[in-house]
């Protein structure tokens, strides 16, 4: 599914998982922002659709981009994929992420390795591939990686999806390195955000109060903190942290499990 035509003049950026919850978010308002947006999913198309609808109401164009971030050559082809349907690529935001519950008692390396393969793995890949499509234009671009407050407050909960991210926060300025000046490389950590299947609204609404500033990160704080990492300039190799400060306080379990 694709809408209108490409604008080589116009910034385009990849969203990893905009389908839906913050990558949905995250792909309107860069779409608002004048952004064409690819729109990237793996299995909720339907959501992904509306997304690509809604942001090509916004910005003119958007298109529709199916890959299994656990498989390392399909995501070696997203970008590049991306860059043939609008010609050029500026960023990419992965806020895509395996989120399956595991604790040191029924850790796997099966588990692990999925992990991973979608949290990390695909982070530095899509990196890399914009990377090596900006040189080949003289252009400069940046990346965003979604990463987690637990990372500073860790607790035993999710250990597999917590060291993937762990890993990727450590990758952002070995890539900001490595990637300079061509593409600056900036992590984005919330706090807890939004409901899910594991918090009911009067629980998320509790726990989200659980902060110095007696509120965690919103979907609009988070998008506000993403559109800035991609349009300052200056900044890069460091992660920026959205969560009311829950990182400073102690939390013995992760938020859905309390």
């Amino acid at each position: 599914m694709s809408t209108a035509s490409p604008d080589s003049t116009r910034r385009t950026v990849l969203v990893t998982g905009a389908g839906r919850r913050l990558g949905r978010e995250i792909a309107l308002a860069l779409a608002a922002g004048g952004w064409q947006v690819a729109v990237h999913y793996r299995n909720s198309r339907a959501d992904a659709e509306k997304t690509v609808a809604d942001c090509a109401a916004l910005s003119g164009d958007s298109a529709l981009f199916e890959a299994d971030l656990e498989d390392e050559q399909v995501t070696r082809a997203l970008l590049p994929r991306v860059a043939a349907r609008f010609r050029s690529v500026d960023a990419v935001v992965h806020s895509a992420a395996l989120f399956e519950h595991d604790d040191a008692a029924s850790f796997s390396y099966a588990l692990m390795e999925r992990h991973a393969r979608s949290n990390t793995g695909a982070a530095i890949l899509l990196a890399q591939a914009l990377h090596d499509h900006l040189a080949r234009r003289d252009a400069q671009g940046a990346v965003v990686h979604l990463l987690d407050q637990k990372l500073w407050n860790p607790n035993p909960d999710f250990l597999s999806y917590t060291l993937s991210k762990a890993a990727l926060e450590a990758a952002t300025p070995m890539l900001a390195l490595a990637l300079a000046p061509r593409v600056r490389v900036v992590g984005v950590a919330p706090g807890l955000t939004l409901p899910s299947h594991m918090l009911d609204d009067d629980k998320f609404a509790q726990l989200h109060k659980l902060s110095p500033l007696g509120r965690s990160s919103t979907p609009a704080d988070v998008v506000a903190t993403v559109k800035f990492a991609l349009e300052n300039g200056s900044i890069t190799g460091t992660t920026l942290l959205v969560d009311g400060g829950q990182h400073l306080m102690k939390f013995e379990r992760d938020f859905s499990l309390m």
